[in-house]
């Protein structure tokens, strides 16, 4: 005959060793155990802030470029890339002199006079 409480005993190992195959195991309370860190972690939203960024930092760098080239040599340029094959006319595209870079192209421009005197 077999002892009840060996029984007893060999289950209860049996369900220790299943719940520290999920990740479970003792924890105090107040500390940060197995199951802090094996918890599913909430889902991150999408967030438009970088997309955002890049987007003023693309016009930012189009009115530098403009303000220090010149109208003319801009337009020239942009012209030289829409003649162009593959990708080229898609950078033409995106570099047009659209209101918002020559505004701000003027706006640097003022500053650097200002700045200048």
């Amino acid at each position: 005959m077999s002892d009840l409480n060996l029984v007893d005993f060999y289950g209860r190992i049996a369900r220790i060793e299943r719940a520290h195959t999920k990740g479970l195991g003792f924890e105090a309370t107040g500390t940060l155990g197995r199951s802090y860190y094996m918890r599913k972690t909430q889902k991150r939203r999408f967030s438009l802030l970088p997309l955002l960024f890049i987007v003023i930092a693309a016009i930012g760098l189009k009115a530098v470029i403009y303000q220090n080239t010149g109208a003319d040599t801009y337009q020239l340029r942009v012209a030289q890339l829409l003649a162009g094959e593959g990708f080229e006319p898609v950078g033409a595209w995106l570099m047009l002199a659209d209101p918002l870079t020559i505004y701000l192209s003027e706006q640097i421009a003022r500053g650097v006079v200002n700045l200048r005197s």
